[in-house]
C-alpha cells in the first residue's frame, strides 16, 4: 500500500520532512486561529475584551486537553498495531475512539453551560469583562464536538499519509476564521461572540473532511464495525495522558498567572499576558507540529522493531529541534515590537508591559522544543507514564514552583521569568529520561 511504502523508505531528512512539514504548517495555522480572534478583538473591540479571551482559556483548555489525549494516545495505539500488521483490529479501534470523542463532547458541552456562570462569578471580574467572558465561551461551547473531532482527524489523516490533506484543511479553516472574524465582528457587529463562532467554524473544516475521508473504504484508516475494547480506551488514555496533562495544567497555570497579573497590574496585565501567550504558542507550534508529524513513524518503527530506523529518526529530530529553537529565539527578539504593536498601540499601557514580557519569555524558546519532543516521543513509543511525568513536571510542577516563588520576590518580572526557569528545569529532567531509557528502546 502507498502508506506502507512511505514507512519503508530510508530515514533521511527529506523523507522526515515530508511527514513533518505539513503538520508543522497545520499546527501553525491551528495556533493562528485564536491569535486571529485576539487580533480582531483587540483592534475592533478593545484590550479589555482581549483580556476576556485569556480568562476563558482555562475552560477551553479542558476541551483541548481531552481531545489531545484521545488523539495522540489513540494514534500511538493504532499505528503500533499497523506496524504489527493488525490492520483490521486497528480500524475497529479507530472507529471506537471516534465514537468516544462524540460522547465525551456531548458531556463536556452540558457541563460547560452548567458551570460557566459560577466560574466567571468567582473571579471578581468587572461586569464588562465578565460579560465578555460569558459571551465568548457560550458560543465556543457550541463547537465542542467538532473541536474534539478536528484534533483527532488531523492526526489520523497524517498517520494515513494524508498529511497534505490535513494541512489543506488547517489552512482553509484558518482563512475561513480570518474572513468570518472580519464579517462577524467588523461588518455584523456581533462582538466577541462572533469571534468564538468564527473560530468554531474554522475548526469544523477538518472535522467535516475527516468524517468524509474516514467513510471511504480506500483510506488506510476508515470506519468499520467498532469493537468496544475498554482496554484500548485505557491504553489510549494512558499514552495520551501526558499531552492531556500538558494542556490541562496549562489552564491551571494560566489562572495563576492571570490572578498574579490582576493583583500586581490589573486587567491591562492580563491583556499583556494574552499577547505574550499568542507569541509563545505560535513559536511552540513549530515544535508541536514536528513532534506530531513524526509520531506515527516512531510508533510504526517501534512496532516493527526496526531499531536502526528508530535511532536515525530520533537523532535527526534532535538536530532539527535545535535549529528551530535558535531560529525562533532570534526571530522573537527581533520582531518583539512589531508583533506587540499588532495587538496594542504604543500609547496603550498594555504595549510596554507586553514588550518587556516578550523579551524575557522568549528565553523559554531555547528549551520548549526539546521538552515537547521528549514527551511526544515517549507517547509514540507507548510509554505514557514517562511522557506524563515529563509533561506534568514541565507544565505544572516546575511552573507551580516558579510562580509561587519568583513573583513574590521579583513582582511582575518574576511572572515573566517563571516560564523560562520552569522550561530550563524541565529540560534537565528530559535529558535524564532520554539517557535512562536509551537502551530499552535502542534509539
Amino acid at each position: 500500500m502507498e502508506n506502507e511504502n512511505a514507512y519503508n523508505k530510508p530515514v533521511t531528512l527529506g523523507n522526515i520532512l515530508k511527514f513533518a512539514v505539513p503538520t508543522i504548517a497545520m499546527a501553525v495555522f491551528m495556533s493562528f486561529y485564536t491569535m486571529v480572534d485576539g487580533l480582531f478583538v483587540s483592534n475592533l473591540i478593545g484590550t479589555t475584551a482581549l483580556s476576556a479571551i485569556n480568562l476563558t482559556a482555562p475552560v477551553i483548555q479542558v476541551i483541548t486537553a481531552i481531545s489531545t489525549m484521545l488523539a495522540t494516545g489513540g494514534s500511538a495505539v493504532i499505528m503500533k498495531k499497523m506496524g504489527e500488521q493488525k490492520q483490521k483490529e486497528a480500524r475497529e479501534d479507530f472507529t471506537f475512539l471516534i465514537l468516544v470523542n462524540v460522547v465525551v463532547g456531548m458531556v463536556m458541552t452540558v457541563l460547560g453551560y452548567s458551570l460557566m456562570e459560577t466560574i466567571f462569578g468567582s473571579m471578581g471580574l468587572s461586569p464588562e469583562v465578565a460579560g465578555y467572558c460569558t459571551s465568548y465561551l457560550s458560543r465556543y461551547l457550541l463547537f465542542t464536538i467538532p473541536i474534539l473531532l478536528m484534533n483527532n482527524f488531523a492526526l489520523y489523516m497524517i498517520a494515513s499519509e494524508k498529511a497534505t490533506l490535513s494541512l489543506i484543511c488547517s489552512v482553509t479553516g484558518g482563512v475561513l476564521n480570518i474572513v468570518l472574524d472580519y464579517v462577524f465582528i467588523g461588518l455584523l457587529d456581533m462582538g466577541i461572540g462572533g469571534a468564538a463562532i468564527a473560530t468554531g467554524l474554522g475548526y469544523s473544516v477538518t472535522a467535516v473532511v475527516g468524517l468524509v475521508v474516514s467513510g471511504n473504504k480506500q483510506s488506510l484508516l476508515h470506519f468499520t464495525r467498532p469493537a468496544f475494547r475498554l482496554r484500548v480506551l485505557a491504553s489510549a488514555a494512558t499514552n495520551g495522558c501526558s499531552e492531556m496533562a500538558t494542556t490541562l495544567v496549562m489552564g491551571i497555570i494560566t489562572m495563576m498567572i492571570n490572578g498574579a497579573m490582576l493583583y500586581y497590574v490589573g486587567e491591562d496585565g492580563v491583556a499583556a499576558v494574552t499577547i505574550i501567550t499568542y507569541i509563545l504558542v505560535f513559536a511552540s507550534s513549530l515544535y508541536t507540529g514536528y513532534s506530531y508529524g513524526i509520531a506515527p513513524m516512531l510508533s510504526y518503527y517501534y512496532g516493527e522493531e526496526n531499531y536502526g530506523k528508530l535511532k536515525k529518526l530520533v537523532s535527526t529530530s534532535l538536530k532539527v529541534i535545535a535549529v528551530i529553537s535558535l531560529v525562533t529565539v532570534a526571530a522573537s527578539f527581533a520582531a518583539t515590537k512589531p508583533l506587540v504593536s499588532i495587538f496594542a498601540r504604543p500609547d496603550n499601557p498594555v504595549y510596554d508591559l507586553a514588550i518587556t514580557g516578550n523579551r524575557i519569555c522568549t528565553l523559554a524558546l531555547f528549551f520548549i522544543g526539546f521538552n515537547i519532543f521528549a514527551s511526544g516521543m515517549f507517547t509514540a513509543l507507548s510509554n505514557g507514564i514517562v511522557s506524563a511525568i515529563l509533561a506534568f513536571s514541565r507544565s505544572f510542577v516546575f511552573m507551580l514552583i516558579t510562580m509561587l516563588i519568583l513573583p513574590a520576590v521579583l513582582g511582575v518580572t518574576g511572572i515573566w521569568l517563571a516560564t523560562p526557569v520552569a522550561e530550563t528545569m524541565a529540560m534537565v529532567l528530559s535529558v535524564l529520561m532520554l539517557v535512562k531509557y536509551r537502551k530499552r528502546y535502542q534509539y
